[in-house]
């Protein structure tokens, strides 16, 4: 599919954006209206490296799971991310989000998405019915991120933590 493009000013600092969209652990917080099951593949959720779980429902298709690694964290400029998806993960999926200083704390959030199938029926779907779907997810994906930021929700955010890790404790098996 060809690079499909969103974007949304935010009234904050790149900065403050930046570490918000580089933590994999809060993505819930501004995606859980079109990923769910959503689980941490490392312990390290933020910056170059992380990597979560989680499953879509695109239009006329079974259930995916995606899974998506930050391949690339330029602080506080862009954030790339790789992954793979569609069944036994045989389809390519690119996200970079670029961050833009718009005047004086305020910060243009693009982000663009593309994705590559490899099977002859993934690309015929994909080129009929996928590319609207995903605009509409990501554009409100951006709406919400900039919710956010402008209209602070009361109480906490949406976060996912690994099971049984506790950062501050020795493993206690293996070595």
């Amino acid at each position: 599919m060809r690079p499909l493009t969103v974007h949304a000013v935010i009234s904050a600092p790149r900065e403050e954006i930046f570490d918000f969209i580089v933590d994999l652990s809060r993505r819930p917080a501004w995606t859980d209206h079109w990923q769910r099951d959503y689980r941490l593949a490392r312990a390290n959720p933020v910056g170059k490296g992380a990597a979560a779980r989680f499953v879509v429902r695109p239009p006329l298709r079974p259930r995916w799971w995606v899974e998506l690694t930050i391949a690339e964290a330029d602080r506080p400029r862009r954030v790339v991310e790789h992954g793979r998806y569609s069944r036994a993960g045989r389809s390519r999926l690119t996200a970079i989000y670029d961050l833009i200083p718009e005047g004086h704390d305020a910060t243009r959030v693009e982000m663009t998405v593309w994705t590559e199938p490899t099977h002859f029926m993934d690309k015929l779907k994909e080129a009929a019915f996928a590319r609207g779907w995903l605009r509409r997810k990501a554009a409100g994906q951006l709406r919400r991120l900039r919710a956010i930021f402008e209209n602070p929700p009361e109480g906490e955010l949406a976060r996912v933590r690994i099971a049984g890790f506790e950062p501050q404790k020795k493993p206690r098996f293996g070595a």
